[in-house]
C-alpha cells in the first residue's frame, strides 16, 4: 500500500487554490481588514457596470433631431448599421436634445419614462476641458488615447493617466464604514473599488467561495478537519511570508462565511441566467444583506465584455445590450422591492465609444460616448449635448467621427461622490486630484 503524505505547506497551498486565494491575493482583491475612516449615517452602494471593449454610444442612444438623423443615416446606413423603426424605441425629448434609445433597451426606455434615468451625451476621458484645436495642438491630451488596456486603467481610476486605484475604491477611503463587503468586484477583476486604504474583494459570480476536501460526511470529521487547519493558521510560523498567506487564506475563510449568509436570502426579482445577470444578482443579494447591518457604503464592479465591434456590430450590439437591459432591469427591480431605491445608484462606463463612420461591418476604437445612470435618487433627464455629426467637423478628433468628450469622467465621478457623501474639497484633492480642478462644472445635476 502507498501513503501519500501532505506537508502542510501542500496542504496549505492546496486549499488556497480551492479558494482562489493565491490569485486574490497576488492581485490585492482579498482583504478584511477594517480601515480608519469617516463616519456615516445612512446607507448607500454605487454600482459601475463596465462594458469593456469600447461600447458604441451612437447606436445604444441615438440622436433624432432632424439633422443629426440625416447624418447619421447618411454615414451609417450604407454599412447596416444605422438603427430605425422597430429597433429604436419612441423619440424621448429633453430641452433641444431628441434621442431614443436602442430597442434592446426598453426596459431602460421605461425608467427613463419615470424619471429614473439620467442619459449622459459624450462623456469620456479627458484631463480639463478640450477644443478640436487644443487637441491638435497636443494640449493636456490624455494618454494613450484609443489602447484599451490604458483606457481601461484611466477609466477606472477616473484620471487621465495611469493609476494604482480607482475613484470607487478613493470615495470609500473618504467616505467608509469598515465593513469586510464594501468593495466587490463580481466575476472579474475591477481597479474602480481599489482604494489606497480600502481595498477590494474579488467574488465569483456564483457569490460564493468555498474549500474543498472539507464538505464530507460525517459532519464531525469534517469539522474536526477545519478547526486542525485554523490552528495551523493561526500560529506564527517565524517567516512573514508564511504569516502573510496564512492571514489570506484566514481571510478567505471569513469571506467565504460571510458570503453564504449574505447571499443566502431570495431576492423579489427574476435576473437572467447571464455573466451580468447573474453578477447583478449577487451585488444585490449583498446590498440586501449590508443595508440590514445599518449605516455604511459600499461600491461594486461588475462588468459584461464583448464590445470591440470591429466586425459583425449589428447582431452583436443587439445581442449585447439585450443581456445588458434584462440585467439592469431585474436589478432595478430587486432594489426597489427590497426598499432601497433611493440608496443604490447604477451606472454605465466604458473606456472609450467607436467612431460613427463604419469600418465595414463594424466601426474602430473611437474617445466621447454615452453612458446612463440609474435608480430613485437620480433626477432624469438628457445631461450634455450630441456631438457635430460632421466628420472631420468641430467635434471629431479625426476624420471617421471620433467624439472629443464634452462631459469628463471626473464630472461624473465628483456628482456621484458629493451623492455619496464626500465633501467638495476632498473630492478636489483626494479623489480626483489634480484634475477635478480643472472642470468649472463639478456636479452636473443629474443626482439628488
Amino acid at each position: 500500500m502507498t501513503h501519500h503524505h501532505t506537508n502542510r505547506r501542500a496542504f496549505l497551498g492546496q486549499s488556497a487554490r480551492s479558494l482562489g486565494l493565491a490569485s486574490l491575493a497576488s492581485t490585492g482583491l482579498l482583504s478584511l481588514s477594517a480601515p480608519a475612516s469617516a463616519a456615516v449615517s445612512d446607507y448607500k452602494a454605487l454600482i459601475c457596470v463596465f462594458l469593456p471593449g469600447g461600447n458604441d454610444g451612437d447606436n445604444t442612444i441615438v440622436a433624432r433631431e432632424a439633422s443629426r438623423v440625416s447624418a447619421y443615416n447618411a454615414i451609417r446606413g450604407g454599412s447596416g448599421l444605422a438603427l430605425s423603426g422597430g429597433q429604436l424605441m419612441p423619440t424621448r425629448a429633453s430641452g433641444n436634445q431628441a434621442f431614443a434609445f436602442n430597442a434592446q433597451l426598453s426596459a431602460l426606455d421605461g425608467l427613463y419614462v419615470q424619471g429614473k434615468v439620467a442619459v449622459l451625451l459624450n462623456m469620456g476621458n479627458l484631463a480639463k476641458p478640450l477644443t478640436k484645436a487644443d487637441y491638435q495642438s497636443g494640449a493636456t491630451v490624455p494618454g494613450e488615447l484609443f489602447s484599451h488596456p490604458d483606457q481601461q486603467v484611466q477609466a477606472h481610476a477616473g484620471l487621465a493617466a495611469a493609476s494604482a486605484t480607482g475613484w470607487g475604491g478613493r470615495l470609500l477611503d473618504a467616505v467608509g464604514s469598515n465593513r469586510p463587503l464594501d468593495a466587490i468586484a463580481i466575476g472579474s477583476a475591477g481597479m474602480f473599488v481599489q482604494g489606497n486604504i480600502h481595498r477590494g474583494n474579488l467574488v465569483p459570480e456564483t457569490g460564493g467561495i468555498s474549500l474543498s476536501g472539507f464538505n464530507f460526511w460525517p459532519q464531525k470529521e469534517a469539522d474536526q478537519r477545519m478547526d486542525a487547519l485554523k490552528k495551523i493558521l493561526a500560529s506564527d510560523s517565524g517567516n512573514r511570508v508564511s504569516n502573510a498567506a496564512n492571514k489570506a487564506l484566514t481571510d478567505g475563510l471569513t469571506l467565504s462565511a460571510l458570503l453564504k449568509t449574505a447571499t443566502a436570502a431570495p431576492l423579489a426579482a427574476s435576473f437572467p441566467g447571464t455573466g451580468l445577470g447573474n453578477q447583478l444578482k449577487v451585488a444585490a443579494q449583498l446590498i440586501a444583506h449590508n443595508a440590514k447591518q445599518g449605516a455604511g457604503r459600499q461600491v461594486f464592479y461588475v462588468s459584461l465584455p464583448g464590445f470591440d465591434t470591429h466586425s459583425g456590430q449589428s447582431w452583436a450590439h443587439a445581442d449585447l445590450l439585450s443581456k445588458l437591459g434584462a440585467a439592469l432591469s431585474a436589478f432595478q427591480t430587486a432594489i426597489t422591492n427590497a426598499g432601497l431605491e433611493k440608496q443604490v445608484t447604477l451606472f454605465t462606463a466604458s473606456e472609450f465609444g467607436r467612431t460613427f463612420a463604419p469600418n465595414n461591418s463594424g466601426t474602430d476604437h473611437g474617445w466621447g460616448s454615452h453612458a446612463v445612470v440609474m435608480g430613485g435618487a437620480v433626477k432624469g433627464g438628457v445631461y450634455g449635448q450630441f456631438p457635430d455629426f460632421t466628420l472631420g467637423g468641430p467635434d471629431d478628433a479625426t476624420t471617421r467621427g471620433t467624439w472629443i468628450p464634452t462631459i469628463s469622467n471626473q464630472q461624473i465621478g465628483a456628482t456621484l461622490g458629493k451623492w455619496f457623501g464626500v465633501d467638495a474639497a476632498t473630492l478636489d484633492t483626494a479623489v480626483f486630484p489634480n484634475e477635478l480642478k480643472n472642470f468649472n462644472i463639478k456636479d452636473l445635476g443629474f443626482i439628488g
